[in-house]
């Protein structure tokens, strides 16, 4: 039976184009470019054939170890000093003749520290157009123990998208201590030691409970409204007029 001329081309198109991949890949084109041994080691042979940049953090201690320590001491322990001075292998290999990159306007902090709802809950973050303007990072926090001068007593502080959250929610008015406990610690050093959370639907149903004496807050029968789920693991107390 013969085949339709469709099928026909398709096939001596295919069989083409198959004749070409392999003509290339087993006589024209050499085998070392598929080597994946060779293309490691030109890559290593470039990379070490450029100029060095970076000292390294180790050799930045050996001449600075006061800032050296205090760094390794405070919060910004995981940054590396050329994170923030720039390459310094020349500085290292001659003091007096390469000095550092130093920053020292208000530049150059807000590129980690200015508001961003992407970074973690808890991350130092500023306005920069409201918080000391213009006054140098440098004029309240040392860098290299960036703890700042006072401790904050505002929520808001650290927790800036949930401030700004609440604030237009009808929660609006409750201070965060209305549902949280915070230790005293927890200005100090926030991760190792956390507010409260509710534990008990009671909590919620001081104020929407259907006998709650607030007569504003919405009303729920607590018996029948989310089966044994606490309140906000459904509504999330910051907008409660939302879901999460």
């Amino acid at each position: 039976m013969k085949l339709p001329d469709q099928v026909t081309r398709i096939a001596v198109v295919t069989a083409v184009l198959l004749a070409v991949v392999l003509l290339l890949r087993f006589v024209v084109i050499p085998r070392s470019y598929f080597s994946t041994e060779l293309h490691q080691s030109s890559t290593v042979r470039r990379e070490v054939a450029r100029p060095v940049a970076f000292a390294g953090a180790a050799v930045c201690g050996e001449c600075h170890e006061d800032e050296w320590n205090r760094r390794r001491a405070g919060y910004h322990k995981g940054l590396a000093c050329e994170t923030c001075h720039g390459p310094s292998a020349k500085h290292a290999d001659d003091p007096m003749s390469a000095k550092p990159f130093a920053p020292r306007d208000r530049k150059f902090c807000p590129v980690c520290h200015a508001y961003d709802a992407a970074r973690p809950t808890g991350f130092p973050q500023i306005n920069p157009d409201s918080h000391n303007p213009l006054k140098p990072c440098i004029a309240c926090h040392d860098p290299h123990d960036p703890v700042p001068p006072e401790t904050p007593q505002d929520c808001s502080a650290c927790h800036a998208q949930i401030a700004r959250t609440k604030a237009l929610s009808a929660h609006a008015l409750l201070p965060c201590i209305t549902c949280h406990t915070v230790p005293q610690k927890h200005w100090t050093a926030p991760r190792s030691a956390l507010p409260s959370k509710p534990q008990a639907r009671e909590f919620c149903g001081q104020c929407h409970a259907q006998d709650a004496s607030n007569p504003d807050a919405p009303k729920v029968d607590l018996a029948a409204h989310g089966g044994g789920f606490l309140c906000w693991q459904c509504h999330y107390p910051h907008m409660p007029e939302g879901r999460p």
